[in-house]
């Protein structure tokens, strides 16, 4: 009986010892399988290793690819000292009147073969003024050029070496560039350092940055962070394939060391195709204008003229006898589109025309009173015998007549002073109605609509006004 009890008491423990090991087996076995259903981290590495290997190598065979198209350009050219030059020192030096005979100075840069039997596309700032051009090729061929022909107005040139089956580089397409894209420059930085190649990406584009100091002048720049330094002038900007996108033109400077702090601009290959043609058929551009003046559309004027939000290029006057003018085109029309191309700042209407010949014609969608309207335009050439500038209305001092009476009005909210205008300044700028803004003052709401003295306003809400009591 005694045997009995002890084999049931043992019995009874090797049961509960097998179950609660079964019991912790499981529990250990459900955790497991609960942690497995959570996943930590990414399922796959964001870069195959293949796929990086691919994109290093892409920088590799662009820059073995396209150098070999990329000459460094040594020029002598013939510049005037300004013979009053050491006044500004005074009284510090001894002023020194000297002549005012050209004299020389040598300068360096960049070029981009565009054709094998020796055209050869840089800058305008490269060449200006050259009494002596050399190139020399990535082999170090070094070889006499002349120039063909220079567009100071999106600062472009072409110079032309004798030679044959030279390596003409690929020209892209910049018109659908996207910025955060890879790019390369490719030049000769310093004058020295031959062949020289940098990456970064584009960080804007259509950017104007006031370099060309011409009421004519097109800048739509490229901007990137690949370094370019003095003598990539001319020099090329490529993406990944090997095309180029860009002539390298400028560089943003301290202004100290006038060496790269960041950024560098590049004009878009499709200008630089257009006027390269151009001057190597004529020796010179004939490019085509719409014949108006533009500026941004903001947030105040898209309000006062309609639209739902801030859009198109306001036109702000039309030359007399230009395109526009033959054409129905009128002051306060917005441009929204030009060959169902949207154009929202001046300088993308402006690159696109640069693309464009005299003769050509262009198809524009306005907006006019509260709808869309549709002109055909056919682009003029510029009359260059009239000079580039525009001479402001009420710039000059007019004889005042006794008899007239100038009452003037102050608007202290938006900053500014108009006053009436004179018959005889009506008669002389051909007009029958208006009235003159005397003054606006600095950092105003007139004055960042760039309202300026001599500005003459001849409608308000899009009614004729000719009386400061008016308005």
């Amino acid at each position: 009986m005694k045997t009995r009890n002890i084999f049931g008491t043992i019995s009874l423990l090797v049961i509960g010892v097998v179950f609660g090991a079964i019991l912790v087996s499981n529990s250990g076995l459900l955790k497991q399988s609960r942690a497995e259903n959570i996943q930590i981290g990414s399922e796959s590495s964001p870069v195959e290793i293949s796929s990086l290997s691919d994109f290093n190598n892409a920088f590799t065979q662009v820059a073995e690819k396209v150098t070999p198209s990329i000459v460094s350009i040594q020029v002598v050219s013939s510049v005037k000292e300004d013979p009053h030059k050491d006044l500004f020192d005074f009284p510090f030096n001894i002023p020194q009147f000297k002549d005012q005979k050209p004299r020389n100075r040598q300068g360096a840069g960049s070029g981009v073969i565009i054709s094998p039997d020796g055209y050869i596309i840089t800058n305008n700032h490269v060449v200006e003024d050259a009494v002596n051009v050399k190139v020399n090729l990535f082999d170090k061929t070094e070889l006499d050029a002349e120039v063909i022909g220079r567009d100071p107005l999106t600062d472009l040139a072409v110079i032309k070496v004798k030679g044959k089956d030279l390596p003409a580089a690929y020209m892209g397409n910049s018109d659908n560039l996207k910025v955060g894209t890879w790019v390369m420059a490719i030049g000769n930085p310093l004058s020295y350092l031959t062949s020289t190649v940098t990456a970064g990406i584009i960080s804007a584009t259509g950017r104007n940055i006031n370099i060309i100091q011409d009421t004519y002048g097109i800048e739509d720049f490229i901007q990137t962070d690949a370094a370019i330094n003095p003598g990539n002038s001319g020099g090329a900007l490529v993406d990944l394939t090997g095309s180029v996108i860009g002539i390298n033109s400028a560089i943003a400077t301290n202004g100290f060391s006038a060496s790269y702090i960041g950024y560098g601009f590049a004009i878009p290959i499709n200008i630089a195709k257009a006027v390269a043609q151009d001057l190597i058929e004529n020796g010179e551009v004939s490019r085509g204008y719409i014949g108006v003046s533009i500026k941004e559309v903001d947030g105040a004027t898209a309000k006062a003229l309609g639209l739902d939000k801030p859009k198109g290029i306001i036109i702000q006057s039309v030359l007399e006898d230009g395109s526009a003018a033959t054409e129905d085109i009128v002051p306060g029309d917005i441009i929204l589109m030009v060959d169902g191309k949207e154009v929202n700042k001046p300088n993308q209407l402006q690159s696109y025309i640069a693309t464009k010949r005299a003769g050509t014609e262009v198809h524009l969608t306005l907006f006019r009173d509260g709808k869309e309207i549709s002109r055909d335009v056919t682009l003029k050439a510029r009359d260059k015998d009239k000079g580039d500038s525009v001479e402001l209305v009420g710039t000059k001092k007019e004889k005042k007549n006794d008899s007239e009476d100038l009452k003037e009005a102050s608007f202290d909210a938006i900053g500014l002073t108009v006053q009436n205008l004179p018959n005889n300044m009506m008669k002389k700028y051909k007009t029958d109605h208006g009235i003159l803004v005397k003054d606006v003052k600095q950092f105003s709401k007139a004055a960042d609509q760039r309202m300026f003295p001599g500005l003459l306003i001849t409608e308000v809400d899009k009614k004729p006004i000719n009386s400061v009591k008016r308005i």
